[in-house]
């Protein structure tokens, strides 16, 4: 798999992982109107790795389903190898998906296109 190659999994929930079967070791949860899934895993996936790239063994998970009139979102994923302070990472991708800048951002963008 090259450096670029990522799994997007669609069905009832949408999975957008870098390593199969994805796993959630750490995961927070947000809510969404309704917008592109795709396009709102991709952008959330790449703050969320940009948040914790420092991390040992990290890999990003998204996943993205319905959730009413709008999107249930986890982010998250899997950490291989080494401890983790596992509550404090979950907090920092809490943070990470309540800041209002950067929803705004995603909804945005994830706003265009096909849903």
């Amino acid at each position: 798999m090259s450096r670029n190659d990522w799994h997007m999994i669609e069905g009832e929930t949408l999975t957008l992982c870098r390593r199969l079967p994805p796993r959630f070791d750490v995961v927070a949860e947000t809510a969404f109107p309704k917008v592109s899934r795709r396009r709102l895993a991709r952008q959330v996936r790449q703050d969320v790795w940009r948040a914790l790239q420092s991390v040992r063994g990290f890999s990003p998970v998204v996943e993205v389903s319905s959730a009413g009139e709008g999107l249930r979102l986890r982010a998250g994923g899997r950490i291989d190898g080494g401890r983790v302070a596992r509550g404090a990472l979950e907090a920092r991708l809490a943070s990470l998906l309540a800041e209002p800048e950067r929803r705004a951002r995603w909804a945005r963008h994830a706003g265009r296109g096909s849903r």
